[in-house]
Formats: C-alpha cells, sequence, structure tokens
C-alpha cells in the first residue's frame, strides 16, 4: 500500500474505527484497564505498512483528543495529563516500527513477525510507563513509586498484550497475502 489512493484512506479509517471497538472491550484491571487497542495498532502496522498504520492511531488519538470519547477513560485534550496517555502515544510510534519492520521482509515469516509485534510491544510498554511516572510523580502530584510502576503498569497489563502478540501475528500472516491480491485487482 504505497500510493496516497481512496483505497489507502478508507483502511486508515477502517483501522482507526477498529482502534475506537477495540478500546470498548476491555478487562478492568487496576491502573491500566486491558483493552484491544494493542491488537488493532499492531494489524494497522503489519497491514497497512508503518506510514499509513501509524496515520490510522494517530487519526484515533486526534479524535479523541478533540474531545470524542474514544480512549479508555473518555477523551478531550485534558487526557495528555492522564498518566496512562503514553500508552496511546506508543501506540503511535510502535505501529509504524512494527510496520516498518514486517515491510522490511519480502516474505516475513511468523517468527518475524512475531518480533516485530514484540518490538512494538516493548515500544508501548517503554513509552507508557516513562510517561506514567513522568506525569503522575512531577506534573499531577499523584507519586507512583518504581515497583508499583513496574507491577501495575507491566506485570499485570503485559501478559494479555503477549497473547495479542500471537494473534497479531497469525491474523497477519493470513491477510496481507489477501490485500496484496486485491490491490492488483
Amino acid at each position: 500500500m504505497k500510493k496516497n489512493t481512496t483505497r489507502n484512506m478508507i483502511f486508515c479509517a477502517l483501522f482507526t474505527a477498529l482502534i475506537v471497538v477495540g478500546t470498548f472491550i476491555k478487562i478492568p484491571i487496576p491502573v491500566v484497564p486491558f483493552t484491544l487497542q494493542f491488537l488493532f495498532t499492531m494489524l494497522a502496522g503489519l497491514l497497512l505498512g508503518g506510514k499509513l498504520g501509524a496515520i490510522s492511531v494517530a487519526c484515533y488519538t486526534v479524535l479523541g483528543l478533540i474531545g470524542v470519547p474514544v480512549f479508555a477513560e473518555g477523551g478531550g485534550i485534558w487526557y495528555i495529563f492522564k498518566p496512562s496517555f503514553g500508552y496511546i502515544i506508543g501506540f503511535i510510534v510502535a505501529s509504524y516500527v512494527t510496520g516498518k519492520m514486517f515491510e522490511s521482509r519480502d516474505e516475513p515469516t511468523l517468527g518475524w513477525i512475531l518480533i516485530s509485534n514484540f518490538a512494538g510491544l516493548a515500544i508501548v510498554y517503554g513509552m507508557g510507563m516513562v510517561y506514567y511516572y513522568i506525569i503522575g510523580n512531577y506534573v499531577i502530584n499523584a507519586p507512583i513509586g518504581i515497583w508499583p510502576l513496574f507491577l501495575y503498569c507491566f506485570l499485570l497489563a503485559v501478559p494479555g498484550d503477549i497473547c495479542l502478540c500471537f494473534v497479531a501475528a497469525v491474523l497477519a500472516k493470513r491477510i496481507k497475502p489477501l490485500l496484496k491480491r486485491s490491490e492488483v485487482a
């Protein structure tokens, strides 16, 4: 998906919508709720490519920041002061990196797709946890220590997202050839 076409805009909009839907499919856990956002942000990068995947996630982010309640806990510009906003920023970067890694191989293996997804996972959690720590401790005066941050923002949340890495890899491996075939048609 290289050209700026109507088809690419439709796919970007579709993935923006899927991310919104994934936001509302959630399992409540303390601090950072588990949602399917991660699955759809990774699929956006894998299936649309790094640039278009990141654009679709950025569109989702802009929708939330202008006030459309698409984030896990609402929307609005004030959301940048929520400690969990770092994960949303991470989704954009991770979708780009995952897509670029996927695109770097002509015929990516399932193993390479998993490596790409785990790179995205590391980006999301790295950015999310750093942002959470900075906002909590220095901006909104809701201090959190390193151990509670690691426990609530990583250990409790990452097992589900590791499973989603596998789901995204299998789905991308099956769907990407179909998208390539439809490009030619």
